[in-house]
């Protein structure tokens, strides 16, 4: 036993749900090699950036242990690591909002790269949500990042009887 193996666990490295969302999202990030400012702006607003003075958005004092724990966790574990560990304790709810948020967070620069689509389709495999069960939330995620609908009035999705079928609704 090395006198290093001291320092690889502490109380905090249970896995959590909000410790897995903000995982995944790191995972994302840096699924492409860089993390954009849109990126890092997705991430403090959805895990509860903070404004200080002079109006800079930064990671609150109650989220920083969280940001800390998460970045500790994606240099020490891989994405199979982190999915094994990870899944058991997530509800469907938590998936589903992980993996929208996923989607936001790779189109946050305007692209999803496709080390971060290869990610995603990972964790959505990994999490058990199909493409036909996941396709509704896809849906408007993609029109909610669309701003050709304003632009546009032939857009498709300007069209009359344009509709997304969510779960639950009758097709």
């Amino acid at each position: 036993m090395s006198l290093f193996s001291m320092f690889k666990s502490d109380k905090g490295d249970q896995m959590t749900a909000h410790k897995a969302f903000a995982i995944a999202l790191l995972y994302t990030m840096a699924a492409d090699g860089e993390m954009d400012p849109e990126e890092v702006g997705h991430l403090l607003s959805v895990i509860g950036g903070e404004r200080g003075k002079g109006g800079s958005i930064g990671v609150g004092a109650n989220n920083q242990a969280l940001l800390n724990a998460a970045m500790k966790y994606t240099r020490t574990h891989s994405h199979e690591q982190f999915l094994t560990e990870a899944t058991p304790v997530l509800t469907t709810a938590q998936r589903l909002c992980i993996l929208m948020n996923l989607v936001d967070s790779a189109l946050a620069d305007g692209e999803a790269e496709p080390e971060e689509r290869e990610f995603f389709d990972k964790v959505q495999k990994a999490f058990g949500i199909s493409d036909e069960d996941f396709r509704p939330y896809f849906q408007v995620l993609m029109m909610k990042n669309d701003r050709g609908v304003f632009l546009d009035q032939d857009h498709p999705m300007n069209q009359p009887g344009f509709s997304v079928t969510l779960p639950g609704q009758a097709a």
